[in-house]
């Protein structure tokens, strides 16, 4: 594959062209092109049903040569040479979801691909709306991550808008981030420029959801109940789910349970139809103690319940909690 000719030779899937999020907004207060990376509007599980591993490493490579195309006319405009792009890492709604690790890990990969053939492509990398489950992300994506690239990433508290604009010159930030830069229409998404991602309609897709051969599998008779029990340790450890049943619903809940036996609510069990749909999602652990992550077929008198499933227990440990911290405390150069 000849990368360089990719902006002029290269039309990209139309699931990706619609649903992979992101794109190049402006430009930084170097003349370096600014893009803005949704991470929290991927759907990495559709957009993996959707398009083969091939294509979304040529569509990212794709990405980085509009980039380097970019960087070559600020150059002639400037007059001095322009290397590198800034991002800003918005994870805005970002859930249980993305600690799914087969899009985690197809992700990552996508970022190491980059680092590997464009390896001072990314001046800085700056995330805003950090959900509280960033130190976890950030376990599980740190050893996929070069020393170089951890170097260059950077997290803003609520106050990032002004924080933004200490390097990007407000027409050139989107306004929804504290810019005046909007589309013609006065979108402030500056939805024309950056791709808006979100769910990916089953219609794209070219294979069904497989999660069911990678889970645990058990058989819930009529009337009772499977429980799994973690022993949390660690305040803001997460809790994480993933589940699907054959033919009929189950109910479903996370119970904390004290010294003395009593079982508390945290997640309050309900019944969902998960032989339609997968079920995801996740609880970040308030208190240390005892969790019980309970599937429920006690109201069910006859029919026993077929369960796909894996549950797992996330912590964070000392060395990963300062790191993070310290991505917080140190704030990027304008």
């Amino acid at each position: 594959m000849n990368v360089h000719s990719l902006t002029s030779s290269y039309t990209p899937p139309k699931v990706l062209a619609e649903y992979f999020p992101g794109g190049i907004c402006g430009r930084d207060r170097d003349g370096s092109p600014l893009r803005v990376e949704l991470f929290g509007a991927y759907d990495l599980r559709g957009l993996m049903a959707s398009t083969r591993r091939s294509q979304l490493e040529t569509f990212k490579m794709y990405e980085c040569e509009m980039a380097v195309d970019e960087c070559r006319r600020q150059t002639e405009e400037l007059g001095r040479r322009v290397d590198g792009i800034s991002v800003i890492f918005d994870m805005e709604n970002v859930g249980a979801k993305f600690l799914w690790r087969p899009g985690l890990e197809m992700y990552l990969h996508l970022i190491k691909l980059l680092e590997d053939n464009y390896p001072e492509m990314a001046k800085r990398l700056i995330v805003v709306n950090a959900p509280t489950i960033f130190p976890i992300l950030y376990r599980l994506c740190r050893p996929l991550l070069s020393e170089e690239m951890r170097k260059k990433i950077f997290v803003l508290g609520s106050d990032y808008r002004t924080e933004l604009l200490k390097f990007v010159d407000a027409d050139q930030l989107p306004a929804y981030l504290g810019g005046t830069r909007t589309d013609p229409d006065g979108n402030p998404r500056c939805a024309t420029m950056i791709r808006q991602g979100g769910k990916v309609p089953r219609s794209y897709y070219l294979t069904e959801d497989s999660t069911a051969d990678v889970m645990s599998s058990a058989v819930i008779p009529s009337g009772q109940s499977l429980s799994i029990d973690f022993k949390v340790d660690k305040i803001g450890s997460v809790i994480k789910w993933e589940f699907r049943t054959e033919e009929c619903n189950i109910a479903f809940g996370v119970n904390f349970v004290s010294e003395d036996g009593e079982r508390r609510p945290i997640v309050a069990s309900k019944t969902f139809n998960s032989h339609l749909v997968t079920e995801d999602d996740s609880v970040v652990c308030s208190l240390p103690g005892t969790y019980s992550v309970v599937f429920d077929n006690s109201s069910s008198w006859m029919k026993s319940k077929k369960l796909f499933y894996s549950v797992e227990l996330l912590e964070i440990d000392e060395e990963i909690e300062n790191e993070v911290k310290k991505l917080y405390e140190t704030a990027p150069h304008p």
